[in-house]
């Protein structure tokens, strides 16, 4: 008979690869190809050497994220723990299983009450209102404004503005001002008076339309019956697309392809006079070396308010445990950590955009950046799109019919029209009608 003594060796050894197995653990956390994932991975150190557990921020090109994340998930691979993806993701990701439940865990690990509420709504939960979490937010992100101060600041410039329209030149404050700031400083060939997202590439023109839209009192539809017409493609929502449209004619030629890469790029050429982009890129507009000639000239101001309201579109993206990681303990208390205050405020300092209601308030964010005083003064009015599972067929509608109206092959009418027939088309088929 096999003498017993072999039991604790076995035990003792497998308890050396068990130990020596978390101390080589690696959290792989996937995110897009961009500086907040810089800053993220930077933050994860001081995870790392609380815990022993190294952090690998995945950085995937943003023209191929969604696609490899979509895949990954098809082929249920365990290969990323973490995704932070777009708040629209939430219903598709939910429903189709990908990411973890984790209503129960916040309730008891995390103090949702210090976290701002439209934050949560928006990269948090589904369905709305439900108070159902599948995600913390991480970065939490809004259109704004870089302009010329230098150009702003001139007083020639100030009274020939002065003389044409007869108001004070500053930074636009409504909608009326931010067209007529735009026609003011165009300047063909040399200077054009705005940038902004005109792009039928993923979600380009939808982010920066429906902000007017709602800001002049249209609606993507009611949340709660999912009816659209009458809504998307009433008045209010027609003078806005015809507005918007407008702008198109105070923008450089290439203007039709403008997305936040080419807003960017068009301002620190010299090209405009203001750029719309999200506050996460606007980093690049204060940089001396992606902007050597503006850097120092720039300034920043929240989106306008319209005549029936103000609103801004939300961005940035919450943080997922994906239901198919074998890490998924390790990624709950990765995320715990993160949302600490203490953990927040060196989040802002490094360049991320806090979820935190107090470190959004505090010193600390409000000076850690020239523009985010302008980010925090944007909250209050943040909105977004359909975060259901339909939301790509929806969007991918809205981005056709839109920028069909800026390049001029539909009419403002026959676009919102088609929008509403179509969206109604898709609610149909997906059975929100049903009785």
């Amino acid at each position: 008979m096999r003498s017993k003594l072999w039991l604790p060796v076995v035990f003792l050894l497998v308890l050396g690869l068990c130990v020596v197995e978390t101390q080589g653990e690696t959290l792989r956390v996937a995110w897009a190809e961009w500086a907040p994932a810089d800053y993220l991975q930077e933050l994860s150190k001081d995870f790392t050497k609380e815990t022993g557990i190294d952090v690998e921020i995945v950085q995937i090109p943003w023209p191929s994220f969604q696609n490899k994340i979509d895949l990954g998930f098809v082929g249920k691979s365990d290969s990323y723990d973490i995704v932070i993806g777009d708040s629209q993701w939430l219903g598709s990701n939910s429903v189709g299983g990908h990411y973890v439940k984790l209503t129960d865990w916040i309730g008891k690990n995390v103090d949702v009450d210090s976290i701002y509420g439209p934050a949560m709504t928006a990269f948090a939960e589904y369905p709305k209102g439900s108070k159902e979490y599948w995600a913390l937010p991480a970065e939490v992100d809004a259109n704004g404004y870089v302009y010329r101060k230098d150009l702003f600041e001139d007083p020639k410039e100030k009274q020939a503005f002065k003389d044409k329209y007869g108001y004070e030149l500053n930074v636009p404050e409504t909608y009326q001002q931010l067209r007529d700031v735009s026609e003011f400083f165009t300047r063909p060939p040399d200077l054009y008076g705005i940038a902004t997202y005109f792009s039928k590439e993923y979600d380009g023109i939808t982010m920066g339309f429906q902000q007017v839209m709602w800001s002049f009192g249209g609606s993507y539809g009611d949340p709660d019956t999912y009816k659209v017409k009458g809504y998307i493609n009433n008045d209010d929502s027609l003078k806005a697309l015809e507005y918007y449209k407008e702008l198109i004619k105070f923008s450089p030629p290439d203007a039709p392809n403008y997305y936040w890469q080419e807003t960017l790029d068009a301002y620190k050429a010299g090209k405009v006079a203001m750029a719309m982009n999200y506050f996460a890129f606007l980093p690049g507009a204060v940089d001396p070396a992606q902007n050597p000639d503006y850097h120092d000239k720039s300034g920043f101001f929240i989106a306008p308010k319209g005549p029936k309201g103000h609103y801004i579109s939300i961005g940035g993206q919450g943080m997922s445990i994906s239901s198919y990681s074998k890490r998924q303990q390790v990624a709950k208390d990765y995320m715990k950590w993160f949302i600490q205050k203490p953990v927040q405020e060196k989040w802002a300092m490094l360049g991320g955009f806090t979820p935190h209601k107090e470190v959004l308030q505090s010193d600390v964010f409000l000076n850690a950046t020239p523009f985010n005083k302008a980010f925090a003064a944007s909250f209050p009015y943040l909105r977004d799109f359909w975060a259901i599972p339909e939301y790509a067929e929806l969007l991918d509608v809205c981005q056709t019919n839109w920028n069909a109206v800026v390049v001029g092959s539909k009419s403002a009418k026959e676009a919102l029209d088609t929008i509403a027939n179509k969206h109604e088309e898709i609610f149909e088929d997906a059975g929100y009608y049903d009785e």
